[in-house]
């Protein structure tokens, strides 16, 4: 199997990178993407790669929907711009970052309480701080947030362990969701044994695909939403699959993202209509690709690293 590299230019600043770099593979099955975070070294890489070759060789599980609804993504960005983004979304679910290095909480609550003017009422306002607060921090921000918020759904990952989730989860009122506590962790059922999270979120990525994260979301037994790592609508399709599968999904899923970049390496972009994205396979378009195709600089680059993963696989 052939990986061919892509470097795509993000529109806003996310997870503190302005271009998503990444691989895409075909294989028996159909396409795949391989494309772990520039920051982590090939060990951590290893779950990304046994994703994309589950992903291209085998067939994904039978569906049980073939919609999923799905959220948008608020990037930590000014009150105006958050407000644009659901507008131009059509989605009656958002995500909003915040705790965002460098702004404070002040900024974070203008910013969702644009977003809830935008969703009205009866949408559904969810935040993730990527475990940026401690705990006393995380306590005192999410009342107020959810105060700002006229009701959050939920708070992902408000503090980075998870003997600190269980212990805000204990002091307030508003669901905890943990996302990297589950795919950072070793153990990521420990979330279940320290009763530290009432919703767990997958990404099929870094777990190590479809059929991981199915049998996670079995042992876990929480309500999951499946999220994306910004990837193409490649990654996304298997991030589909997971949702379409899943024998219960009462949470809309972090799956829109196409709208984070500029390009993509198919034809169509999955891009949601009236809040729901189809589930199925992708098709890495030569035209698209040529459009986002890496320099032969950063191709050799990710070529290097694809083989050390490799090596950390034996």
């Amino acid at each position: 199997m052939q990986f061919r590299t892509f470097a795509i230019d993000m529109p806003t600043r996310f997870r503190g990178i302005s271009r998503r770099e990444g691989m895409v593979v075909h294989g028996p099955a159909g396409w795949a993407e391989f494309s772990p975070f520039l920051d982590y070294d090939a060990a951590q890489c290893v779950p990304w790669l046994a994703a994309a070759l589950d992903s291209a060789e085998r067939v994904w599980p039978a569906p049980v929907r073939q919609q999923v609804a799905v959220n948008c993504t608020v990037p930590a960005v000014g009150p105006d711009q958050a407000a644009d983004i659901v507008n131009r979304s059509g989605c009656a679910t958002a995500k909003v970052k915040v705790a965002e290095p460098g702004q404070s909480l002040s900024e974070d609550l203008d910013r969702v309480a644009a977003v809830r003017d935008a969703l009205g009422p009866g949408g559904q306002l969810r935040i993730d701080a990527n475990g940026g607060w401690d705990v006393d921090t995380a306590t005192s921000a999410i009342a107020a947030l959810n105060r700002a918020a006229r009701g959050v759904e939920y708070v992902e990952q408000p503090c980075a362990s998870v003997e600190d989730l269980a212990l805000v989860r204990r002091r307030v009122q508003v669901p905890i969701a943990a996302d990297e506590s589950i795919r950072h962790a070793e153990d990521p059922l420990r979330v279940k044994t320290l009763e530290a999270a009432d919703i767990a979120v997958l990404k099929v990525q870094p777990l190590g695909g479809v059929r991981v994260c199915l049998d996670i979301a079995e042992q876990i037994g929480l309500p999951v939403v499946v999220s994306s790592a910004v990837d193409t609508s490649i990654g996304l399709a298997a991030g589909l699959a997971l949702a379409a599968a899943l024998p219960e999904l009462p949470h809309a899923c972090g799956l829109a993202t196409t709208s984070l970049l500029s390009g993509d390496v198919v034809a169509s972009p999955l891009v949601p209509v009236d809040g729901m994205l189809p589930a199925g396979r992708q098709i890495v378009d030569e035209f698209a690709f040529a459009a986002v195709a890496a320099d032969d600089e950063t191709d050799e680059r990710w070529q290097r690293r694809l083989a050390a993963v490799w090596e950390a696989c034996r």
